[in-house]
Parts: structure tokens; C-alpha cells; sequence
């Protein structure tokens, strides 16, 4: 007797919904991405108990006819491809038919639907029909997805608490709204509006409606464009840096994606704005011939393949790195040890056109992604232009008048107070010479060669990169086992650091021998050789050696940031300090 067997249509669907449907926010992105291919103007989501008792999605997009209500429950059906070369040119958010019918099969759902002309309501419950009849004509689409899972109570038990379900549904429904700006987005929970967007089209508008005022004055635009790529959006100032990925919102044609490179790149942007453990916020949209991504290799279409990632690179890091090179960032702290924000903060021009009323919150919400949202230090904004940016922190005028905690220098001017880390100020003068000079070096022989020992691993990486090494200036050979000897180096090594940043040079080529890239490994050794070379927090300098410091602070092309991206300068102004003295009120 035979064995193999076609497999039933509802229990492959709820196969299907093992894959699809994840959480209650994957039937929500699921109906919501239906409704925007639906060329929907307004969408609404409502839920009961964070979507596990229930969820609502009401569109006013073209709607359906009869036939297409009974159909569009059916597998593998849809009106977004209709053959293999389809998918290839793929410009709709959904497309392979899945998704409605794998929801059905694992919970109870009535939808209405009407082209304008025929209104139907269909009822299914775990995939079997139970009622079609007529509805209104109101155009668009309703569909109410009830007891989710009632069926399959292995997939039950792994749903969260209703707030870690919210939070979810919160935050992807998010990102859909940043990818739509010109659709109006609705969530209601239990009755009460959790966010809502206005759908006018302007990204900055719905940036400051989802996440507030405090992330919307501190983001920058950013454009960049070649052959392949079309770059736009928003990125946010080293000010506002989150613990988390959660706000690195990118999307490839108006898709929402997760894609580990796209944020690498991201980060590597921000590499000398900021540290390691901390992410921007960016609402990026990548915009290329749908030839060159593939969607088709999640369930959940969200993530993507990228032909030509190189030339994406490029064009995304240097769209961001302008942008952040454009702005002269320096923290200012309020008298309450917060954020605060001045006119002269609201630098982009999109802010600075929208209404006062837009900044105030006009209903208050029970839940909001803000909420989350930590308290940090913004930063006042200084245009310049590639020619006299340097000349904004000389006008200046900072006068070092003494030395706090044998770390920081202080300064004043007639505008208040600086604080002026010395160890991130000198790292960042440290790390600019080394980075020219590696580009262009004379070379110093040594009286007396350095020598150094490996492992015979990593004498084996070392000997297979020394033309690295060569190039950078340094003349190296082979000397006896598993040693090399160094006799010369290029001028930019600090004397008495000799050995120290051969040895930096050499661990960096080991670290970064499976991924070598010039520019990063470069980038590396003079951040590296940097932090080494300058001086140490708790080591008390003179006034003269602190104006010295900073008289070479101004010089450097970025003298904002360290390497790392901490700030090398900090404001408090005069206004601030006398509002603590209560010498104003």
C-alpha cells in the first residue's frame, strides 16, 4: 500500500501559518500590507486584549468583487503575479497568496469587502466556510480576525503577555507608517488610540507624530544617489542613539526589511559618531530596479537579497556621512541636567516650515513607542559649509581657565561654559595625523630595529599581508622563527610609541584578515594608534598645554567626536547657569 499521500488543503495551510504567522503581529503586517497593495488612503487596526481576543483592519482601498472574496481565501491565489517572470518585477508588498488563508485556517474570520459596485461577506472558521452573503457597499475592505490560534493550542501557549503583543504590533505598524507617510494610520486597543498618523505625505511629519518632538528636531535628511541606488530619508543625530536596533528602519522600494549588511553599513557611517554599543534612529528608504533584490527567500518577505551591495554601500554610507559632516554637534545640557531646545536647534529646513500646533501633543495616548524613549542630551546644530566649518569653532573664542578632575578642560566664552574632554580631544587629533599620514608617509629608519614574535598561526596571517604593512611605511622582514623585524617606520609614529603601534598595526591585520577592507583597516589602526598615544583621563595638563590642545582641536576635520564617537565637547550656556542660580527665572 502506498505511503505517500497529498497532503489535505487545511492541514497544509496550517502548515503554511506555522511559517507566516508567527505572533499576533504577523496577521497584522500581513492584513495592513494587503490593505496598502490595496491602494488604501486610511487604514484603521483595532484589537481586543493586544489582538488575541481580536483584530480588526478597515481600509478604504479598491475592494473586492464576490468572486475574489470566495478566492482570495484560496492557496497560492492573488492578483500581484500572475507569471515566473513576475518575479522578478515584483512592486506590491505581498504576492505569493499565502497569507490569508494559512490566518483562516488557524482562527475564525469574517471579512466584508466592496468594489463600489458588489458588496460580499464571507465567514470562515479553521478554513472551512461557513456563510457568504451580501454586505454594504461602503468601498474598501473590514476583515475581524477572532481567537487566534483556537486550534492549535501548541501555537497558543507561545504567544506573549498582551503587552509584549502590543509592543510588537506597535512597532511594526510603526514602521509601515514611516514606509507609507502619505497613508493614515489608526491603532486602538481596547478601545483607546494607541498612536495615529495623519497620512500628509512629509516623512519628518510622520517621524515627530510616531516618535515626538525630541526625535524629529534632531534628524537630518540625507540623499544620495549613482546608477543602481536611490538613497533618501532620515537620520538621527549622535544625540538621540538608542540601546537597541529597534528604530534602524530601512526599507528597499517601500518594503519594510531586516537585513544584517544594510545595518553593518549603517553602523559603519556612524563608526566616529558613536560607540559600539549604542545604534542611531534612521528611517532609510533604498529605492533600485526590483531586478536586483529578492524578496522571495522569507515567509515573512522581510528579508531580502541585494544585488550589487558594494555599490549600495557606497552610496548609503556617504549619503549618511554627509550628512552627519554637515552639522557642527555639540551637546548642550539644560539646567535640569536634560535636553533642551532652542529655535536655533531646528536646523532642517522641513522642521523649521512645519506648524507650531504640530509639536503639540492634542490627545494623549495610553501607549506609545516614546514611552521607551530615553532621556539624552541634544545638540545644538551649527551649519558650515566643507570651506569654514573649522572657522564656527573658532569664532568661538573658548578660553581654557582651568582643568576639573584632572580630566576635562574647562572653557568659557561670553556664550558660558565648555567642558572639554582631553583624552577625546587628543584622540581625535591623534587619530586625524595618523589617518593623513598613512595615506602619504616619509619613512624614519630606527638605531635600533624592533623585533617581534608570533604564533606560528599568526605569523602565517602576517606574512601572507605584509605588502599591508609596507604600504603603510614600515620596512618589515622575516627574522628567524615565527619573528619579524622592523628597522623602519613612517613619520607619523610618536617616538617612544614605536613598538606599541607596530604591534597595533599587526593585531588589526590579524582581527581583520577574513574581512579585509582597506579604508576600514586603516580607519582601525588610527583609532587604535590614537587612543593609545594621547593623553590619559586623570592626568592634569597646564592651562598653556590646554590652550594648546585646543588650538589644534579647531584644526581637525572633525573636531566634535573622538573616534569612537563620544563627544570631545560639551555646552553649558550662560542662560542655563544663571536659570540654576535662580539669578533668572
Amino acid at each position: 500500500m502506498s505511503k505517500i499521500k497529498v497532503m489535505g488543503e487545511t492541514l497544509a495551510n496550517k502548515i503554511a501559518a506555522g511559517e507566516i504567522v508567527e505572533r499576533i503581529s504577523s496577521v497584522v503586517k500581513e492584513l495592513v500590507e494587503n490593505s496598502i497593495d490595496a491602494k488604501s488612503t486610511s487604514i484603521k487596526v483595532e484589537l481586543e486584549e493586544s489582538g488575541k481576543k481580536r483584530i480588526s483592519v478597515i481600509d478604504n482601498g479598491i475592494g473586492m468583487d464576490k468572486m475574489d472574496v470566495q478566492n482570495c481565501f484560496q492557496r497560492h491565489a492573488t492578483s500581484k503575479i500572475y507569471k515566473e517572470d513576475d518575479l522578478y518585477f515584483i512592486n506590491t508588498l505581498g504576492f505569493r497568496g499565502e497569507a490569508l488563508p494559512s490566518i483562516a485556517s488557524v482562527s475564525d474570520v469574517v471579512l466584508e469587502s466592496s468594489n463600489g459596485i458588489d458588496g460580499t461577506s464571507i465567514h470562515i472558521k479553521g478554513g472551512q466556510i461557513l456563510d457568504i452573503s451580501p454586505a454594504t457597499l461602503r468601498t474598501g475592505t473590514s476583515i475581524k480576525v477572532s481567537n487566534l490560534f483556537y486550534n492549535t493550542p501548541a501555537r497558543l501557549k507561545f504567544l506573549k503577555s498582551e503587552n509584549s503583543e502590543l509592543a510588537s504590533v506597535v512597532l511594526y505598524l510603526e514602521k509601515l507608517a514611516l514606509s507609507n507617510p502619505d497613508i493614515a494610520f489608526t491603532l486602538v486597543n481596547n478601545e483607546q488610540k494607541t498612536f495615529s498618523t495623519s497620512g500628509s505625505g512629509d516623512l519628518l511629519k510622520t517621524i515627530h507624530e510616531i516618535y515626538g518632538l525630541e526625535i524629529s528636531k534632531n534628524m537630518l535628511l540625507i540623499n544620495g544617489e549613482n546608477d543602481d541606488f536611490l538613497v533618501n530619508g532620515y537620520i538621527g543625530k549622535p544625540s538621540i542613539l538608542r540601546s537597541n536596533r529597534n528604530h534602524m528602519t530601512t526599507f528597499i522600494n517601500g518594503r519594510v526589511i531586516k537585513n544584517l549588511d544594510i545595518n553593518k553599513m549603517i553602523n559603519e557611517a556612524y563608526s566616529t559618531y558613536k560607540p559600539d554599543n549604542l545604534y542611531p534612529i534612521v528611517v532609510i528608504n533604498i529605492e533600485t530596479d526590483p531586478t536586483l533584490v529578492d524578496v522571495n527567500i522569507h515567509p515573512t518577505k522581510q528579508d531580502v537579497k541585494v544585488s550589487k551591495m558594494d555599490e549600495l554601500s557606497k552610496v548609503l554610507i556617504k549619503a549618511i556621512k554627509d550628512a552627519l559632516y554637515s552639522s557642527m554637534l555639540i551637546p548642550k545640557i539644560g539646567s535640569d541636567g536634560e535636553e533642551e531646545y532652542s529655535d536655533e536647534s531646528i536646523d532642517d529646513p522641513i522642521i523649521s516650515r512645519l506648524p507650531v500646533s504640530m509639536f503639540v501633543n492634542e490627545e494623549k495616548t495610553v501607549y506609545s513607542s516614546n514611552t521607551f524613549i530615553d532621556k539624552e542630551s541634544c545638540q545644538e546644530s551649527i551649519d558650515f559649509t566643507f570651506n569654514d566649518k573649522n572657522n564656527q569653532l573658532k569664532k568661538l573664542e573658548l578660553y581654557p581657565v582651568g582643568i576639573a578632575l584632572g580630566t576635562y578642560i574647562i572653557a568659557e566664552n561670553a556664550e558660558g561654559i565648555f567642558l572639554i574632554d582631553q583624552h577625546a580631544a587628543q584622540e581625535r587629533i591623534n587619530y586625524e595625523k595618523v589617518l593623513k599620514g598613512i595615506i602619504s608617509h616619509d619613512i624614519v629608519s630606527m638605531l635600533v630595529p624592533i623585533t617581534l614574535e608570533l604564533s606560528k598561526s599568526e605569523f602565517e596571517i602576517v606574512r601572507n599581508n605584509i605588502d599591508i604593512i609596507i604600504n603603510m611605511g614600515f620596512e618589515i622582514s622575516e627574522f628567524g622563527i615565527n619573528t619579524f623585524k622592523i628597522s623602519a617606520h613612517p613619520s607619523w609614529v610618536k617616538t617612544g610609541k614605536e613598538y606599541d603601534t607596530i604591534k597595533a598595526v599587526i593585531d588589526t591585520i590579524i582581527e581583520e584578515e577574513a574581512h579585509f577592507d582597506p579604508v576600514k583597516f586603516n580607519d582601525k589602526v588610527a583609532a587604535t594608534i590614537a587612543c593609545k598615544a594621547s593623553i590619559k583621563g586623570n592626568s592634569r595638563i597646564t592651562l598653556d598645554e590646554a590652550e594648546f590642545l585646543l588650538n589644534e582641536l579647531v584644526t581637525c576635520d572633525n573636531p566634535y567626536n573622538c573616534p569612537h564617537g563620544r563627544p570631545t565637547i560639551i555646552k553649558f550656556t550662560k542662560y542655563e547657569i544663571e536659570k540654576m542660580f535662580k539669578r533668572v527665572m
